[in-house]
């Protein structure tokens, strides 16, 4: 189930970063761990620049769930 704040959180102000965030919700989010949920959580309470940053991996992860995290995001397929 994916709660509304975080539905909500994962409209960003750039569509590539609504794509990534609104897929992880949708695909990842349901079957990961509460320790992962939480690190997707603060994941998007960041601005978007820092976000993007990450997701670009131009700033490393703060710790190895939140890069499981932006790594599920990074791979998933749109097509």
């Amino acid at each position: 189930m994916q709660p509304p704040r975080l539905k909500w959180l994962c409209r960003r102000g750039m569509r590539e970063l609504d794509k990534l965030t609104e897929g992880y919700l949708l695909h990842h989010y349901g079957t990961a761990n509460p320790i992962e949920q939480e690190a997707f959580a603060q994941l998007l309470e960041l601005p978007d620049p820092e976000l993007l940053a990450l997701v670009l991996e131009q700033q490393p992860p703060p710790d190895d769930v939140t890069a499981l995290v932006l790594t599920r995001m990074r791979t998933l397929n749109f097509s």
